[in-house]
């Protein structure tokens, strides 16, 4: 018997032994997990976003704009300082300015492995040239004659006519960037990719189409390997379901979109940063928040200068600024802020003015009879739409305040909240009579924008409708092949002048990039091009 009770405590002591090694595995498995998991977020970013990343070619235009930024590269790039060089060291420009010679980097390969040579600049140029219509927006695209291979790694690209954008516009974000050539469709782009292998710094692992995509550090980099690991876009509703996210970890940063939209509006990212836990970054203005009008809409009393000027004397910008934007957006008066080349401009100032407003309308013949909220000319009543993107709550809560203004003038707004997608349709069939829109931004400016006059995809509707739009294109057209500094700038105050002078563009606010991030994240940063953000000089410190 006392033989069986000593087996049985030795047996119960085993048993303890081992459920104490199993607990004390257990725990250090979960803490094994649990560093794991803060290593992850350590390294990782996931960001917010009210859009899928969509398709990742890029030489079209539907995917988001700061993936493509993490995954393709130019042979430049834009900054703040001028152009500098990117895939190519270094370039030469002959002395009529018509050839572009490149020199370019040696140690650089696609995600796939591919060699970045001279050969694989010509297959992406050639590609976006075979595919012209769709590129008629950018005029750089309209210039190129060829693009010849000098050696392994020189190429010259050889244009019609001088075009003095030809930097500016390779450094965009597409269509004149790179992706291996084992990723074309029948040497081509225009019908697909199979593949999505850039150079850039991080390559794109995993996409569920309007859940998320993920990308991960290009370990062979070769400006060096990013210390952030991992990056993922994850695809929220902007506002509350955004911001719930934010607090429960599911996400840990927002940016402003390629809409030009936040995905929070300014008290809950106050809400956040009082929490101690995010910090809020703002860049320098990078563009113009405006309100487009359909001067060719000759159904529509938009058509009318009248009209248009009369809405732009009934907005108050500086209560859009203050209370909308919480002081984060300055006022804007013109089409481009000062700082923008070429657009220090004397133009009139149309202050806010309801008074004024009114007078306009009066003399124009829109009158408000007794009782009436409309006013009315020639029996046709004083009503418009205005379309703004519905994911973003500061262009909604704009839209009802402009709307509310224009009641006062004896105007009738309806305002339609619709996907971006829809809204870039809208502009590029001129099924409009106003729109909100953003010039194209630093990096772009003047020219990318003013280029954008004469394309039916962007602003065509809205400046084909006015009295000098003949003299406003044959301008265009002579700014973008001179070569003189003097002249540029005389050509610019004309174009300026004559759409500053029709109000086909109500410029509303200077919008910045807002970057929303863990306090403890560093190296943020901003691009001229706006749209993108350089990831990979951000850590977590």
């Amino acid at each position: 018997m006392l033989l069986l009770i000593k087996k049985f405590k030795l047996v119960c002591l085993i048993l303890l032994v081992i459920s104490i090694l199993a607990a004390c595995s257990a725990e250090s498995s979960n803490n094994e997990k649990t560093g794991d998991a803060a290593n992850n977020n350590e390294n990782e970013i996931v960001y917010a976003s009210a859009k899928d990343i969509n398709d990742m070619n890029p030489h079209l235009y539907s995917g988001s704009m700061p993936a493509q930024g993490m995954v393709y590269e130019s042979l430049v790039e834009n900054t703040e300082d001028g152009i500098k060089p990117l895939l190519a060291e270094s370039w030469e420009v002959s002395e009529d300015g018509k050839v572009y010679t490149f020199f370019l980097r040696q140690d650089v390969k696609f995600h796939d492995g591919v060699l970045f040579n001279a050969e694989a600049v010509k297959k992406n140029i050639e590609a976006v040239q075979n595919n012209a219509e769709k590129h008629a927006w950018i005029k750089l695209s309209t210039k190129i004659e060829s693009v010849n291979v000098v050696d392994e790694f020189t190429v010259e690209l050889a244009l019609s006519e001088t075009y003095y954008p030809t930097l500016a516009e390779l450094s965009m974000t597409r269509p004149y960037v790179f992706i291996s050539p084992k990723d074309f469709k029948n040497g081509e782009t225009k019908d697909g990719v199979s593949g999505y292998n850039g150079t850039g710094p991080y390559m794109l692992t995993e996409h569920k189409i309007d859940e998320f995509a993920t990308f991960k550090a290009n370990e062979d980099y070769w400006n060096g390997t990013p210390e952030i690991k991992k990056i993922t876009s994850k695809v929220l509703p902007a506002g509350e379901t955004t911001l719930l996210a934010l607090q429960k970890g599911e996400v840990n940063f927002v940016f402003t979109d390629d809409r030009g939209a936040d995905s929070l509006a300014i008290e809950p990212m106050n809400q956040l940063v009082d929490s101690g836990e995010y910090q809020l970054i703002r860049s320098e203005p990078m563009n113009t928040k405006m309100i487009v009008a359909n001067s060719s809409k000759l159904d529509n009393p938009i058509s009318e200068i009248a009209v248009r000027e009369a809405i732009w004397y009934s907005i108050d910008r500086e209560t859009i600024s203050k209370d909308i934007f919480n002081g984060t957006e300055s006022v804007a008066n013109t089409l481009f802020s000062p700082n923008v080349n070429y657009a220090n401009v004397d133009l009139k100032e149309r202050s806010y003015d309801v008074e004024k407003a009114k007078d306009i309308l009066e003399k124009d013949g829109w009158k408000l009879k007794n009782g009436d909220e409309v006013r009315t000319k020639e029996g046709k009543k004083l009503v418009m739409k205005l379309y703004y993107d519905s994911n973003s709550s500061s262009q909604k809560t704009q839209a009802e305040f402009i709307q509310a203004s224009l009641e006062e003038i004896g105007l009738h707004l309806e305002i339609i909240g619709e996907e971006s997608t829809s809204i870039a349709n809208r502009r590029s069939t001129g099924d409009y009579d106003l729109l909100f829109n953003q010039t194209w931004g630093l990096a772009y400016d003047p020219q990318s924008t003013i280029s954008a006059f004469t394309s039916e995809a962007s602003y065509l509707h809205t400046t084909k409708g006015i009295e000098h739009a003949d003299e406003l294109y044959k301008k265009i057209e002579q700014i973008m092949v001179s070569t003189n500094e003097e002249t540029r700038k005389s050509l610019y105050a004309d174009i300026l002048t004559i759409v500053h002078e029709e109000a086909v563009f109500i410029p509303i606010s200077n919008g910045s990039v807002t970057v929303v991030a863990p306090q403890n994240l560093k190296g943020i940063s901003f691009k001229q091009t706006q749209f993108e953000l350089p990831f990979e000089l951000m850590n977590f410190k």
